[in-house]
């Protein structure tokens, strides 16, 4: 049976409906060549467009020139078009920045084809600087983030928030335009901005969607995304006959690329964009400064504050190769049973101990009240990690008794145990109520010159120092092995910022430096080279 052909009202109906076919056959942008064209989405539009067809709240963090803005009017013009009294409301981080965004959506709305199709869209019956009104109710409006809270006393179908990360009073800008929304099920939110640091309410809310607790879905857009393949067509051509020039006339294949370029490669990554890659880092100091501004993952993005302390490539290709802790069923039989509840909540046993061989922990202690973790890092005498634990609900005397038997049933390994705060009554108890005797000393001075040892670590500014100093030594030159994706990825916001080393504070894993800590730790017991137990 033949297929019934469409009427023209019919076609002009689905196009409406459908934001991909509208910016196909209605909308116009200009280009990197300044020409006017058709407005096409790309594959990766495409795939950002379908994410928010099934999503009413999304955060979108991204690489720097992602071109992101100009899908985002689009999709705001199309509602305000195709749909009675919509309510849309943009909002730009700067005035100069909304003043543009807002020029851009309003030549989008000049290049609609009323003329050829007379009835078809609304007219506009409003225009300033900081409102579009069409004749069939519909608005939409910019304003710039400042102090005062955004949208209050109005009801929104459409928000989007531009450089959120920029905003002053994130948090309590944010309730305020989520009460504005309104509750309708095509209602929708939108963030979207490059990363400014981890000392802000997007870090927070961007790692909370990442582990699915949060409303907002989150999308990331890597410097070689699908979005930067037309955007950066020109410069890819420019780097890839730089890269020729420089390399006998041959361009970068797959059996030329180093450590870092295959991950970024198996990523998805290109190899003209890999040759992009490298044309960029030529004018920079150095990787680093690279992935501040056209980062590959959501942590790099983050790095921005300060000056990482260790190896970002390290760290990356070390994340790329670790092995899976064992399962409980594995560890049944083997641990202790009051151990086996923490297997896979904290406890992550990616080695069983050896006859024979020695181990070494480091151990970072928190009252057990829900802010800072508890954390233990345990090496063999070769520098591979054996196990990692990490929790912030233990009390202090239950920890305790945690290292008491991991530290027994790693061979009775040597630990090396950080003395200041809470440290001190878990060092205690290890001593006076479980009689754990391979513990690490430091020794020190009194006033009158005479040395003393004292159990435990106590840590400074300066030891702190010499404490990190080697730590990083050891894992750059491949000296120890690590298994613990939670500390590689403390490793990654690890950053010297005013001559202070560490992790800023906040609600997520990651704001935290624990296992960082631990690991250093237990790295301090290697260099000690003592021991004070025999090894069955």
């Amino acid at each position: 049976m033949a297929k019934k052909k469409m009427t023209a009202e019919e076609k002009i109906k689905k196009v409406l409906s459908d934001f991909e076919l509208f910016s196909k056959n209605f909308l116009y942008i200009t280009d990197n060549e300044n020409q006017v064209i058709k407005f096409e989405l790309n594959e990766a539009q495409i795939e950002i467009d379908k994410l928010m067809n099934k999503n009413r709240f999304i955060i979108i963090g991204k690489a720097r020139q992602s071109g992101i803005s100009t899908f985002v009017l689009g999709k705001a013009l199309w509602r305000a078009l195709t749909k009675p009294n919509e309510n849309i409301l943009i909002v730009s981080y700067k005035g100069d920045s909304a003043k543009a965004l807002f020029e851009k959506l309003k030549q989008m709305n000049d290049y609609i084809p009323r003329d050829k199709f007379k009835g078809i869209f609304p007219t506009v019956r409003r225009d300033n600087r900081s409102e579009l009104f069409f004749s069939n109710g519909s608005r939409i409006s910019s304003v710039t983030a400042g102090s005062k809270s955004i949208g209050r006393g109005s009801t929104f179908t459409y928000i989007h928030l531009s450089e959120f990360a920029f905003y002053q009073n994130q948090e309590s800008q944010l309730l305020s335009v989520e009460q504005s929304l309104a509750k309708g099920e095509s209602s929708q939110l939108t963030i979207e901005t490059t990363s400014n640091g981890t000392s802000n309410h997007f870090y927070r809310l961007y790692m909370q969607a990442m582990k699915g607790k949060s409303k907002y879905v989150p999308y990331f857009i890597p410097f070689y995304h699908k979005l930067y393949k037309k955007q950066f067509a020109h410069d890819y051509n420019e780097a890839e006959e730089w890269y020729k020039a420089t390399h006998k006339g041959v361009r970068l294949n797959k059996e030329d690329l180093d450590d870092a370029e295959k991950i970024l490669y198996d990523a998805g990554a290109n190899l003209k964009q890999l040759m992009w890659r490298s044309w960029k880092i030529m004018d920079m100091e150095n990787e680093q400064q690279f992935m501040q501004e056209y980062p590959s993952t959501p942590l790099e993005s983050f790095i921005s504050t300060g000056r990482s302390v260790f190896d970002q490539q390290r760290v990356l290709q070390r994340m790329s190769h670790l092995i899976e802790p064992l399962t409980k069923d594995e560890l049944t039989g083997e641990l202790p049973d009051h151990l086996i509840k923490y297997v896979g909540k904290g406890l992550d046993i990616f080695h069983l101990p050896q006859r024979g061989m020695k181990y070494y922990g480091g151990a970072d202690t928190s009252s057990g009240s829900g802010n800072d973790y508890s954390a233990l890092t345990i090496f063999d005498s070769d520098g591979q990690q054996v196990m990692s634990f990490y929790h912030n609900k233990v009390a202090v005397y239950l920890f305790a008794e945690i290292l008491n038997d991991l530290g027994r049933y790693y061979n009775y390994a040597f630990l090396t145990v950080e003395r200041n705060s809470y440290g001190l009554p878990v060092i205690e108890r290890l001593r006076k109520d479980y009689e754990y005797m391979n513990l690490f000393k430091m020794k020190t001075f009194d006033e009158r010159g005479r040395k003393k040892l004292q159990l435990g670590f106590t840590t400074s500014e300066k030891t702190k120092a010499i404490m990190i100093s080697d730590f990083k030594e050891q894992f750059e030159k491949g000296l120890i092995n690590i298994e613990c994706k939670t500390t590689l990825q403390q490793m990654q916001m690890f950053v010297e910022t005013n001559g202070r080393m560490g992790n800023r504070r906040g609600n997520s894993d990651l704001h935290h430096d624990d296992s960082v800590i631990s690991s250093a730790l237990a790295v301090q017991g290697m260099k000690a080279n003592k021991w004070y137990v025999d090894v069955d």
